[in-house]
């Protein structure tokens, strides 16, 4: 389990795995945030789900990516949606906190993760 934070819309996410072996084998989040990151956790719920930790990160690359840049894979998908999030700043930090909160519970890591100390 791990928590994240962004202090600067006050979104609030705490991320629960579930590991058989090295592979996420049920994973979940709750908590209070805006809509642009219950979206994406959710959607990232389903992504990992299955995926082991390097399968994980790797995954998150291609999103950061996405919501950083606003370049979409070309086929129509789930995180193509979220394309549109570089346009915003302070949304990619919304957009990525369950992310970074799911990666600290893949590592072990219980420091809560927080928009203030990511290169988002």
């Amino acid at each position: 389990m791990a928590h994240g934070d962004n202090p600067t819309c006050g979104d609030q996410c705490s991320v629960y795995l579930r590991l058989e072996g090295d592979k996420i084998a049920d994973i979940s989040f709750d908590g209070s945030a805006v809509p642009i990151s219950q979206a994406s956790a959710s959607l990232m719920t389903t992504r990992l789900k299955g995926k082991t930790a390097a399968e994980a990160e790797a995954l998150f690359k291609d999103f950061h990516h996405i919501v950083t840049t606003g370049e979409a894979p070309e086929e129509i998908s789930d995180v193509a949606a979220f394309a549109g999030v570089h346009a915003f700043p302070r949304a990619i930090k919304c957009a990525t906190l369950g992310w970074h909160a799911a990666l600290n519970a893949l590592k072990g890591d219980a420091t809560p993760a927080t928009t203030e100390n990511t290169t988002d």
